[in-house]
């Protein structure tokens, strides 16, 4: 029998998962800065994996630092060197190691293209010009050539993220990744037809929470560890 002073949870505890028993807490971080090619000379295949910068590492080790306290379970991350460094960051404070999984990586842009040319040899500048205005105009992964389709980039991104929340009943775990993945899971989550609805700061943290069949967005784009630091880059 219930204390009486002990109140029941309300329909919207239950819908928001609000102290409800055995729920979990994910954190989607961005990865940190990364060392931008020269879009100069750069071709496709140098901006699938560059490395963190320098600010990149430190806002890695920022948030490391603000997710010292938190019980994690678990930290996963892609295999890109950007993500999995930010991971590591924050794994390093509970000695704890990155699990990779590849499905995580960010969105596919011109994978279909020779990877050792640039995309405006091939296209020309006018039509990449013309590309990227849908994109502003629509926000949506598709309006890409010889790229990645968006319904198979979110089937990719929520049956990993799923994977890792599964494994995990009522725990507190870290998924370190990218804009697009996190944007590509929300939207799923949202219903959104756009594939970019948000702009997730570097190495910002964005908390779901998950149990009784229910994912429920927590917060989106925390950063007041990064301002403090004055480390805060798109």
């Amino acid at each position: 029998m219930s204390s009486p002073n002990v109140r029941a949870p309300s329909p919207i505890d239950r819908a928001f998962l609000t102290d409800q028993p055995e729920t979990g807490t994910l954190y989607l971080v961005r990865h940190g800065q990364q060392q931008w090619p020269d879009p100069e000379t750069s071709v496709a295949g140098d901006w699938v994996d560059p490395p963190l910068s320098e600010t990149g590492r430190k806002q890695a080790d920022c948030v490391g630092r603000w997710l010292a306290d938190q019980p994690i379970a678990a930290v996963y991350s892609s295999q890109l060197l950007r993500a999995n460094d930010t991971g590591k960051a924050i794994a390093a404070h509970h000695g704890l190691d990155v699990q990779v999984i590849e499905a995580l990586e960010e969105i596919r842009l011109f994978q279909d293209l020779p990877q050792d040319e640039r995309p405006s040899d091939i296209l020309g500048e006018m039509a990449l010009d013309g590309i990227r205005e849908r994109f502003v105009q629509t926000k949506k992964w598709d309006v890409y050539p010889h790229t990645e389709r968006s319904l198979d980039f979110r089937r990719r991104i929520a049956g990993a993220i799923e994977s890792a929340i599964v494994t995990h009943p009522g725990e507190t775990i870290v998924i370190a990744c990218h804009g697009g993945v996190i944007n590509a899971y929300l939207s799923e989550l949202l219903r959104l037809d756009e594939d970019m609805f948000f702009r997730p700061y570097h190495a910002s943290s964005h908390r779901i929470l998950f149990g009784q069949g229910r994912r429920v967005i927590d917060t989106l784009n925390e950063e007041s560890y990064l301002v403090a630091e004055g480390l805060l880059t798109h």
